[in-house]
Parts: C-alpha cells; structure tokens; sequence
C-alpha cells in the first residue's frame, strides 16, 4: 500500500515540477526562444491553427526569431496573429518570413518577469504542498480502514517519506526559480 502511494505521489510531484518549467520557458528573457509563440495562434483557410502548424520557427541570433510560412500566403495571417497575441513584439515581414526583434528588457519590465515568477513558482509549489495532502489523507483512511488498516508507526514512517518528497520537489521548484531570475537579471 505505502510504497504504490509514494509511487503514485512522487509521480504527480514531478507533473508539477515539469509543469512550473513549462510556465517558466513562456516568460520571455531577453533571448529568443520559440517557446514566447506557444500560444499565439493563427486564422488561415477558416480555422484557428497554432503558429508552430504554419510556420518553422528558428533562432538566428540570439535576440531574433524568424518565421518561415510552410505557404507565403499565410505571412499576413501569421502577422495579424503575432499582433493580437499578448507576446508585446512587432513582426517585421520581408516577403519571404517575419522576423521577430526581441528587445533588450529594462529594469522595470525585469522585475515584473521576476514577480511573474514567483507567482508561477509558489503555484507549484502550493500543487506539491495538494498532493502532500491527498497522500497523507490516503494514509490516515488506510489506517481506519477495516480490511488491511496500517499501524499508527506505519501511517507516521509513510507521512515522513511523503514529506521527504515534498521537500525534494520544493527545492527543485526553487532551483528553477533561481535559474529563471538569473536568466532575467542577465544583461
């Protein structure tokens, strides 16, 4: 019983984690990365597509994004879809592409991404502190059950391994934390 618990918690602990990296890559940096297009999505031939579904997106240097159309007919859709999405870059079409100039980050903006951050990272860490919970409450039903119930030393060693876990999973989240702030702080 414990050790498919611990399983199954440790399991959804790493959900967590790879979902506060996940939020982490759409927090844009003063690079480029292609994950700032996640979510902009594209009108074309009457359906709402995904940019990465009409475009290959590259980085040519380090602060640029180039998107090249699968059709050049869709540059202009790819353009009207940049814009109204909440990316806060300009495209610039040559013909054959848009290229995406991404701008140095002043101080003020910087700290905004780094409060953006935290927010994100305190959302997982509070997802980690939910399946704590769920975990312990699973032990202390196991205990009262009445076919197969656990010990009272059983529920306390079990509570103490799913803390254990809890505590690997909040570091990791901070790691993350510390590396996305030292990302944005970089000039």
């Amino acid at each position: 019983m414990i050790p498919e618990l611990l399983k199954e918690t440790e399991e959804k602990m790493k959900r967590t984690v790879e979902a506060t990296r996940h939020e982490f890559t759409l927090i844009r940096t003063g690079r480029a990365s292609p994950a700032i297009l996640e979510h902009v999505k594209v009108e074309l031939y009457g359906q709402i597509l995904s940019l990465r579904d009409v475009a290959a997106i590259s980085v040519p240097e380090s602060r640029q994004l180039l998107l090249t159309p699968f059709d050049r007919n869709a540059l202009g859709a790819i353009e009207k879809g940049i814009l109204k999405s909440d990316v806060g870059i300009t495209p610039n079409n040559d013909g054959t592409g848009i290229r995406l100039n991404i701008p140095q980050l002043n101080e003020q903006r910087r700290k905004d991404l780094i409060k953006q951050v935290h927010q994100k990272a305190e959302t997982g860490r509070v997802s980690v502190r939910s399946v704590r919970q769920d975990a312990v409450k699973k032990l202390t039903n196991q205990k009262k059950a009445k076919e197969n119930p656990l010990s009272e030393n059983e529920e306390k060693r079990g509570t103490e391994q799913v803390q254990k876990l809890v505590d690997k999973y909040i570091a990791e989240i901070e790691q993350l934390t510390k590396a996305k702030e030292a990302d944005l702080m970089e000039v």
